[in-house]
């Protein structure tokens, strides 16, 4: 029996050993699989982003002027949060790396924001529209010119503050 004991031991370890390497195989195979899933998920391309942040861009201009200062704030933080995503998900763009040269006009404008001063709104609110233009230029999308919103964007919200 005690000549056996070397064969046995040896017959376990060429068992365990292959047990490891199935594990392995198998979970590489399921690795493989999440990653080839992970490549076919839908990403927001940039200028999704932008057509987002467009659409809050004109939304806070007429919270700012209804002096909504809830919906304000509530108006910028989407468009951080838009910016958030583009450095997220579109970090091998170009473009990406000059978003923050709106930081300054993004903070000055959130100022104002908390301070619930009309003018001072208005005045950072053209500051913002002009760093998005110079932004624009800056990556060569100068034909993307950013205006002061002259009607709503959505015919069917009311940015006057409710009593």
């Amino acid at each position: 029996m005690k000549k056996y004991i070397p064969l046995i031991l040896l017959l376990f370890i060429v068992v365990s050993c292959n047990q490891q390497a199935d594990k392995t195989k198998v979970l590489q195979t399921k690795i493989d699989s999440l990653e080839n899933k992970l490549s076919e998920t839908y990403k927001p391309g940039f200028g999704e982003f932008m057509g987002s942040i467009q659409i809050h861009h004109a939304k806070l201009w007429f919270a700012g002027e209804n002096q909504n200062w809830k919906l304000a704030d509530f108006e910028m933080n989407e468009i951080k949060e838009n910016l958030e995503g583009i450095q997220k998900y579109c970090s091998d763009r170009t473009e990406t790396k000059s978003i923050g040269m709106i930081n300054l006009a993004m903070d000055s404008l959130s100022n104002s924001i908390l301070k619930k001063n009309k003018e001072m709104f208005q005045r950072n609110y053209t500051n913002l529209t002009n760093s998005c233009n110079s932004c624009h230029q800056a990556t060569d999308h100068e034909y993307n010119v950013i205006v002061v919103p002259k009607i709503p964007p959505f015919s069917n919200q009311d940015f006057q503050i409710k009593n």
